[in-house]
């Protein structure tokens, strides 16, 4: 069976107008359907369960088919324990769980889904560990776009009080959409305003609907300017509404099972965002509930010297003395650290999401990842926010943290070092993106085609213009080295979710232009 999407989408718009369904009504009911079917329920009942994406048999593009052949990869990166590079590889995957993975020789010649990638790489699901996907409705707007994070926070944070919950659902689908069609498929997002009754329920609901895997954070702003905080009050909340909301978000969401599509995260945003108990007491339900801790640290001088006037302590070491440090707690950025602090995140087991991009954008600095790797900490890649970036491009990001990484070289005494072991190489940022973000959010059932790993995978055709004279040499290293490429297959949990280089799961050209639309509201009020 062949997993298709309509193409004449206007003869079959007319045909659910004129039975009274509009065509995202057509899909949500179909989905209830499909779900019943499955589970030996009634569509009433599996409406009932989609409401709760953790649950759910069948997100995204549909039925998943019962067994899945890839083959004929050109070269398959497994970014297993001896990283292997596997020529004519493929894999051989039963309910989207991988079963074999191989030269194409070993493996069944036949499966309900066969999925041929000659000419193609094939290479393990990338893992965006930091993003804030409601912020694709405020790209690029011209008062900050040349300023540093504060200053483009300020411009920014009276925009995002005007969100409401249908521009966040067309910003996520956005998002996920530019995630997913550059290889990833396992997204974090920190979304950390919540205005208008906007709420994270709507952004798991969209994720399982687009089929993405998903880790979503409840995250919070608590202390507003009039209480010594940096954002305006109209875009914080109450602590006890938020400590209370934790709750029920992780607990009707939140699977901690292996293989699960959405997990819970708690990530008050920033040491200048909320105050001491929220921090405190955010830790401590996270440990209670076994859910991970994230969020913004060390990004910039301006934090640095918030944390130095009003605690006397740099910022890891007020991580520090709230308890939050350890093996479930994760930083984004990360900047601004010295060999102590990093010998700290190495000792507790404290994470890294490095966001090259956005560093550079905002002119944040440029993060010691060289360090870090080498003392033994935990780092991923992320994107963060389509304001501060301006994209969502996951091989984009490993391209631009290999070349930051050497930009930081030309800061050594005497120039660049000759020794090559010095150098983050493109198969350092592959792995960072896959197995190395895995590793940060607390998963070892994704980031690597292995036997009983989940079947989140992305394959690029090396035959594209922009790796031309490259691809022949080092088909691994041309991902990296050579302008990021839009991927051809994306495929998560044994279910495409790009196919032929498309989403398969939404109509994207209209979620783009209701997303601009959207966007241009929320920017001009």
């Amino acid at each position: 069976m062949k997993e298709t999407i309509a193409t004449d989408k206007g003869s079959s718009n007319a045909m659910l107008e004129k039975n009274g369904l509009t065509r995202r009504d057509f899909l949500a009911t179909s989905a209830s359907v499909a779900v019943g079917m499955t589970m030996g329920i009634t569509p009433a009942e599996a409406a009932e369960a989609t409401d709760k994406p953790a649950s759910v048999a069948v997100p995204g593009s549909g039925k998943r088919p019962k067994t899945m052949l890839v083959k004929n990869a050109t070269v398959m990166v497994t970014m297993d324990g001896t990283r292997r590079e596997i020529k004519d590889g493929g894999l051989y995957i039963e309910d989207g769980i991988i079963k074999q993975v191989g030269p194409t020789s070993s493996l069944p010649s036949t499966a309900e889904e066969v999925l041929d990638l000659k000419g193609h790489i094939l290479l393990p699901g990338l893992v965006n560990t930091h993003h804030h996907l409601y912020q694709h409705l405020t790209r690029v707007v011209p008062a900050a776009q040349d300023g540093n994070v504060w200053n483009w926070l300020k411009v920014l944070y009276p925009m995002w009080a005007r969100m409401t919950p249908g521009d966040v659902n067309l910003a996520i689908q956005v998002g996920l959409s530019e995630l997913a069609l550059s290889g990833c498929t396992t997204a974090f997002d920190h979304q950390y305003v919540f205005p208008n009754g906007c709420t994270i329920d709507d952004a798991i609901h969209t994720a399982a609907n687009v089929g993405m895997r998903f880790h979503a954070s409840r995250g919070s702003m608590s202390l507003g300017q009039s209480k010594g905080g940096l954002p305006p009050d109209s875009c914080v909340e109450e602590e006890p509404a938020i400590l209370k909301d934790c709750q029920r978000v992780i607990e009707k969401f939140h699977d901690s099972k292996p293989g699960a599509m959405t997990r819970v995260v708690l990530a008050p945003c920033s040491p200048f965002s909320v105050t001491d108990d929220l921090m405190i007491e955010s830790a401590k339900m996270a440990r209670q509930y076994h859910v991970s801790l994230h969020t913004h640290l060390a990004e910039s001088l301006d934090e640095e010297r918030f944390t130095l006037s009003k605690y006397k302590l740099r910022p890891v070491a007020l991580m520090e003395k709230f308890g939050w440090v350890g093996n479930d707690v994760w930083f984004a950025h990360s900047v601004h650290v010295n060999d102590s602090e990093i010998a700290l995140y190495a000792k507790t087991g404290c994470g890294v999401a490095h966001c090259p991009c956005s560093n550079m954008r905002l002119a944040s600095g440029m993060a010691p990842v060289k360090k870090y790797r080498n003392a033994g900490v935990k780092v991923g890649l992320g994107v963060d926010g389509s304001s501060s970036n301006d994209g969502s491009h996951m091989l984009g990001e490993a391209r631009q943290a290999m070349l930051l990484a050497r930009t930081l070289l030309s800061q050594t005494p005497g120039g660049p070092p000759a020794e090559k072991s010095e150098w983050l190489s493109a198969r350092d940022a592959l792995e960072m993106a896959t197995i190395g973000g895995a590793a940060v959010l607390g998963r070892n059932d994704i980031g690597s085609l292995e036997v009983g790993k989940c079947a989140d995978f992305f394959a690029v055709d090396l035959n594209k213009v922009g790796f031309a004279g490259g691809s022949m040499i080092d088909p691994v290293a041309s991902i990296v080295f050579c302008a990021p490429a839009t991927v051809d297959y994306t495929v998560v949990n044994g279910r495409y979710v790009v196919k032929e280089g498309h989403m398969t799961t939404l109509d994207l050209p209209k979620v783009i232009a209701d997303c601009n639309r959207a966007a241009a509201n929320v920017v001009n009020g």
